[in-house]
């Protein structure tokens, strides 16, 4: 399988311990980071044209993934 860019892994390298002990103690959490990933793998997909898309909806997927990445982020955080 080829490397995905944007993992929370290598997005967060200082909070990996945080980002394991979240997924594993909060749901609300899990369910974020699930949701990222999935998100991410898409917009891969998307661009390396393994499953193309539109401007608009890459464009859409870019955003999810921020706004996801950006609340994961409050949480490691808090």
């Amino acid at each position: 399988m080829s490397h995905t860019p944007h993992e929370l892994a290598a997005e967060f390298p200082e909070h990996i311990a945080k980002l394991s002990d979240l997924k594993q103690s909060d749901a609300h959490f899990a369910r974020l980071a699930e949701d990222y990933h999935e998100v991410n793998r898409a917009v891969h997909r998307a661009e390396t044209n393994v499953e193309p898309v539109g401007d608009m909806d890459a464009i859409e997927m870019r955003k999810k993934r921020a706004a996801l990445k950006d609340e994961i982020y409050r949480m490691l955080t808090a």
